[in-house]
C-alpha cells in the first residue's frame, strides 16, 4: 500500500522544485531582475514557502550553484579519476564543459552576474568561494597524478595550477558569450592542450627545459 510523503519529504520536495524554478527563471532573465515571487509563483508556492527553505535571494541562488556544482563533479570528476591518460582525460572534459557553456549561456551569463554582485557583498564572498573551490578539486588530483606519472615537478602548487587553468577558462567562457564566433570548445581545448604541452617539457628542476640548436 502506498504511503503519504512524510513531512521531510514534502519539505525536500518543495525545496527541490524551488531550486528547480530558481534556475529556469535566473538563467532565463539574470538574478538581479528575477524576484522570489516570481521564483515561488513558477514552481507554485507562495513566497512563504521561499523564506522557510531559504534566507534570501542570494541563499537561493547559492542552492542552485551548489547543486551544478555537485553534477558536475558526480558526472565529470570520476571520468578524470578513471582515465588512463590525464591530459587526454582533462581535456576531454574541457571540451565537454565548454560544448555546454555553448548551449547553456543563460546560466553562465547570470553566473558572472552574480559573481560580480558577490564582490560587492563580501559577506557572500567566502561561500561562494568555497563552492567555486571545489569545482577545482578533481583538476587538483589529475595534476598531482600527472606530475607523479611523468616525474617532473611542478611550477606552482596543483591547487594554485588548477585555480590558473580554471581562471582561463572563465575568461574564455566569457569571450564565448561575446565572440562566439572566435571563441568555441575547440579553442579551449586547443588552450589548454598547449598548457599540458608546457608543462610535459618541464624537467625534474621545475624550470623549462632548455633545447639546443
Amino acid at each position: 500500500m502506498r504511503t503519504a510523503p512524510t513531512r521531510a519529504e514534502r519539505q525536500a520536495r518543495t525545496r527541490t522544485e524551488l531550486i528547480d524554478a530558481a534556475e529556469r527563471l535566473f538563467s532565463a532573465n539574470g538574478f538581479n531582475p528575477t524576484s522570489l515571487d516570481a521564483v515561488a509563483d513558477a514552481a507554485g508556492y507562495t513566497k512563504g514557502a521561499v523564506y522557510s527553505n531559504f534566507s534570501s535571494k542570494e541563499d537561493l541562488f547559492f542552492a542552485v550553484y551548489e547543486r551544478r556544482v555537485k553534477r558536475f563533479l558526480d558526472d565529470l570528476g570520476p571520468r578524470l579519476a578513471e582515465s588512463e591518460d590525464v591530459t587526454e582525460g582533462v581535456l576531454g572534459v574541457i571540451a565537454e564543459v565548454a560544448e555546454r557553456r555553448g548551449e547553456d549561456d543563460g546560466w553562465l551569463a547570470v553566473f558572472f552576474e552574480f559573481w560580480t554582485h558577490v564582490l560587492r557583498h563580501p559577506e557572500y564572498r567566502e561561500r561562494f568561494a568555497a563552492i567555486h573551490s571545489r569545482g577545482a578539486d578533481p583538476f587538483v588530483t589529475a595534476l598531482e597524478r600527472f606530475a607523479a606519472e611523468r616525474e617532473i615537478e611542478l611550477p606552482l602548487e596543483p591547487r594554485e595550477l588548477a585555480v590558473s587553468f580554471f581562471a582561463m577558462g572563465t575568461g574564455l567562457s566569457l569571450e564565448q558569450l561575446t565572440q562566439p564566433d572566435v571563441v568555441d570548445a575547440r579553442v579551449a581545448v586547443g588552450v589548454q592542450r598547449l598548457m599540458f604541452t608546457l608543462l610535459e617539457g618541464r624537467d625534474g628542476s621545475g624550470l623549462p627545459t632548455q633545447t639546443t640548436r
